[in-house]
């Protein structure tokens, strides 16, 4: 069995509103994917439904590790965490008036038996050396790009297998979000993390991932591979804004 993520025809949304609609996708072991779309085309709704915030109305969504295939579909978001799923949200929602690494010894406080917090805590230091250097000052007076890597790095703390990450470029300029996303696929690269990435940049997203899934008005609508349909990439873009 190989080691992945798996949506199973996945409804889901908020009372009477369905956001989602029969989406299946797949990410395995090694896989940076991305998950494009532009905003409230239901990014964030399924990322949540990973993470145990959103219960499906319908579908499935399981986890196959290590020959073990549990069904996350009804399981509480703290139960998700312990399995080794790591979430970077949307708007970073970092605790602005604590230090860079309080941030992080604060997230490296829920890992269950998955290596050393000091070690990761190490290697968070390592891939963004200007925690290193900021690890004393609060997070919020960090700039934009600062507190999303700080966001990342706090992921890693709790030593995941699996990591979303939810619009990292959002309120970020155009250099910095090169930055930050050139950082998540460096995590892909050099540790072998397991990533799915809601994004609205197409064209970045699509050079850094094995795969992406346009996901628009709730489905979706198209696959795009690492280094193909790049030509096709502003018809893409046109059909995420809802206009082609």
């Amino acid at each position: 069995m190989n080691n992945r993520i798996v949506l199973e025809r996945v409804s889901a949304g908020y009372g009477a509103v369905t956001v989602l609609h029969d989406v299946s996708l797949e990410v395995r072991e090694g896989e940076l994917v991305a998950l494009l779309g532009m905003n409230g085309n239901g990014k964030s709704t399924l990322l949540n439904c990973i993470l145990g915030f959103v219960r499906p109305t319908s579908g499935r969504i399981l986890m196959e590790w290590g020959g073990r295939v549990t069904d996350l579909t009804a399981m509480r978001p703290h139960d998700i965490v312990n399995l080794g799923i790591g979430a970077v949200p949307e708007g970073r929602r970092l605790v602005p008036t604590l230090s860079v690494e309080d941030n992080l010894s604060l997230a490296g406080g829920v890992r269950r038996g998955r290596g050393s917090p000091a070690e990761t805590l190490a290697f968070c230091y390592e891939t963004f050396p200007i925690l290193r250097e900021r690890r004393r000052q609060a997070a919020g007076t960090l700039s934009g790009g600062q507190q999303q890597m700080l966001a990342i790095a706090r992921a890693l703390m709790t030593a995941p297998r699996f990591m979303v990450v939810d619009e990292p470029s959002v309120g970020l300029a155009p250099i910095v979000v090169d930055q930050v996303i050139d950082a998540v696929k460096q995590l892909q690269t050099a540790r072998g993390m397991t990533i799915l990435m809601a994004e609205q940049s197409f064209f970045q997203a699509v050079e850094v991932a094995a795969r992406a899934y346009v996901l628009s008005h709730g489905r979706i609508i198209r696959t795009v591979e690492q280094g193909r349909e790049l030509a096709d990439g502003e018809e893409i873009r046109r059909t995420m804004m809802g206009m082609a």
